[in-house]
C-alpha cells in the first residue's frame, strides 16, 4: 500500500472530466471513421420546431441514434416515417451532453432506390477511371454565343425558365431547341437523337441539355453509359443544368460545365446585357478619352514640328552661323594673345640666358680671375722659390754625407766585374779577370794577375 499523501498520489494521474472525457471521444469518433453509408429502419422519428429531424436506425440486431440537421434536411424531396427503410449516408459521433453515440445524417433516401445507387456509383467509377472526368478536357465557353442550344423537354417548366432567362440576359442569341423526353423508357433514345442531331448540324455555339428536379429515378436517365460517352463527343460545349443543386448525374460529371438548375445554366451560357451596355459604356467613354487624348498629342507634335522648322529656317542657321563665326573669331583672337604673349616672355627668358652665356661675359670673368691668380702667383711665388731652395740644399747636403761617392773621395774604390757584378771576395775575380775600379774622380781597367784570400777574423 502506497505511503505517499493522497495530494501527491492525485497529482501524478492524468484525471479526466466528463465533459474533457466524452470531447475526446466525439474528437476519435470525428477522425477515426469516414463517412458511412447504413441501412435500417427509422423509429422514433421527431421535428421539433428547429426543424432538426431526431429517429433512430434499427435493424434486428441493434439501434442508434440519429440526427439529421436542418441545412441537410431542407433539400430533401421527402420526409421519412416511423417504420419506413431507409439509407443514410452519416458521420459517426457523440452528443456531448449526454454522452450518446449517435450518427450525423448528411443524406438520406428510400432503400428501394439502393441498387439504382449502386449502379450509379459503379457507373461513375468506371467512366472516372477512363478520364470522362478529366477537368484537362473541360471546354470553355465562349464569351458571347451567337446560337445556343437547348435540349429538354418543350412542355416542361426547364424550358420556360431558360427561354425567360436568355431573352433578359442575351437576346441578340438565337436559340434553337432540340425537343426530348427527359423522363421514363424513351428518354434516353430521344436525348441521344437530339444529342446527334445538334452535333450533325453543328449550328450551336453551346448546347444546354437540362431538366427540372425529381427523384433519383426521375433523373436515371442522365445515368445513361451512351449518353455520358455521347455528351462526351460532343463537338460544342456542353453545359447540363439536371434537377436541384444536390442533384449530381453522370452527365453533369461528364459536361464540360455542370450548372446546379436549368435556370443557372441559361445564365453561365450568357453574358449579362446590361454588363454589356455598361462595358460598351465604358469603352465608349475609353474610346473619348483615347481621341481627345490622341488629338492633344497631335497639337503637342505639331506644336514641336513647328517650333523645330522655326529653329532650321535658312535664316535662323545663318544668324546661328554668324553668331558661331563670331564667337569662334573672339577665341581665336584671345588664343593668338595668349599664344604672343607666350612667345614674348619665352623670349625674353632666351634673351636673358643668352646673355649670361655670352662669350665676351665669360672671357671678362676669366680674364678677372686670371689677373686674381697672377697676383697671388707673384705673391706666392718668390717665397715659395726660396722655400723650395733651402729644402734642396739641405737634402742636397745630406744626399752627399751619405753617398758612396763621398767615400770614393777618401780614397775607396768601387772594384766590379767587366759585367757589372760588383766584387766584394777575390775568389769571385780569379787571375785574367778584367776589372773595372770607380774612383772619387774616373775610373780605372786592370786585369787580376793574382789573388790573396781575406784574412780570418781576429778571436777576441
Amino acid at each position: 500500500m502506497s505511503t505517499r499523501p493522497p495530494s501527491l498520489v492525485r497529482a501524478d494521474r492524468d484525471i479526466y472530466s466528463v465533459g474533457r472525457l466524452n470531447r475526446e471521444v466525439r474528437q476519435l469518433l470525428d477522425h477515426g471513421l469516414p463517412l458511412l453509408w447504413v441501412e435500417g429502419e427509422i423509429s422514433n422519428f421527431s421535428r421539433p420546431a428547429s426543424g432538426h429531424w431526431y429517429f433512430s436506425l434499427k435493424d434486428r440486431d441493434a439501434q442508434v441514434r440519429c440526427a439529421m440537421f436542418r441545412g441537410r434536411n431542407a433539400v430533401l424531396r421527402m420526409t421519412p416515417r416511423d417504420g419506413q427503410r431507409v439509407l443514410v449516408r452519416a458521420r459517426a459521433g457523440l452528443f456531448e451532453a449526454r454522452g450518446e453515440f449517435q450518427l450525423v445524417v448528411e443524406h438520406l433516401e428510400d432503400a428501394g432506390v439502393g441498387a439504382l445507387r449502386q449502379e450509379y456509383e459503379l457507373l461513375r467509377a468506371k467512366l472516372e477511371a477512363e478520364g470522362l472526368f478529366d477537368p484537362a478536357h473541360k471546354r470553355p465557353l465562349p464569351k458571347a454565343p451567337g446560337v445556343i442550344g437547348v435540349i429538354t423537354s418543350p412542355t416542361g417548366a426547364a424550358i420556360r425558365d431558360i427561354l425567360n432567362i436568355l431573352r433578359r440576359r442575351f437576346p441578340a442569341a438565337r436559340v434553337v431547341i432540340h425537343p426530348a423526353a427527359v423522363q421514363g423508357k424513351e428518354a434516353v433514345p430521344q436525348l441521344l437523337a437530339a444529342l446527334a442531331l445538334a452535333s450533325i448540324r453543328a449550328e450551336c455555339d453551346v448546347l444546354i441539355v437540362a431538366r427540372g428536379g425529381g427523384s433519383l429515378e426521375d433523373l436515371w436517365a442522365f445515368n445513361d453509359e451512351s449518353l455520358a460517352r455521347a455528351l462526351r463527343a460532343a463537338p460544342m460545349p456542353v453545359v447540363t443544368g439536371i434537377g436541384h443543386e444536390t442533384d449530381f448525374t453522370i452527365a453533369d460529371f461528364v459536361a464540360d460545365v455542370r450548372a446546379p438548375t436549368p435556370s443557372g445554366a441559361a445564365e453561365l451560357v450568357t453574358p449579362d446585357g446590361a454588363a454589356w451596355r455598361a462595358g460598351f459604356a465604358a469603352l465608349d467613354a475609353r474610346l473619348q478619352q483615347l481621341a481627345a487624348r490622341r488629338l492633344r498629342s497631335g497639337d503637342e507634335q505639331l506644336s514641336r514640328l513647328s517650333r523645330r522648322l522655326t529653329l532650321t529656317h535658312p535664316g535662323v542657321r545663318l544668324q546661328q552661323g554668324a553668331q558661331r563665326l563670331d564667337e569662334l573669331e573672339q577665341r581665336l583672337t584671345g588664343r593668338l594673345r595668349l599664344v604672343l604673349a607666350d612667345a614674348r616672355l619665352r623670349t625674353q627668358r632666351l634673351d636673358a640666358r643668352l646673355a649670361q652665356a655670352s662669350p665676351a661675359l665669360a672671357l671678362q670673368r676669366l680674364a678677372q680671375r686670371r689677373a686674381l691668380l697672377d697676383a697671388r702667383l707673384r705673391r706666392v711665388l718668390p717665397a715659395r722659390l726660396t722655400a723650395l731652395a733651402q729644402r734642396h740644399e739641405v737634402a742636397r747636403r745630406t744626399l752627399h754625407a751619405v753617398s758612396p761617392l763621398a767615400t770614393l773621395d777618401r780614397g775607396y774604390a768601387i772594384v766590379s766585374r767587366e759585367d757589372g757584378r760588383l766584387l766584394r771576395d777575390s775568389a769571385a775575380a780569379p787571375v785574367g779577370t778584367r776589372i773595372i775600379a770607380r774612383l772619387g774622380r774616373g775610373h780605372l781597367e786592370a786585369i787580376v794577375t793574382g789573388a790573396a784570400p781575406a784574412d780570418p777574423p781576429e778571436t777576441p
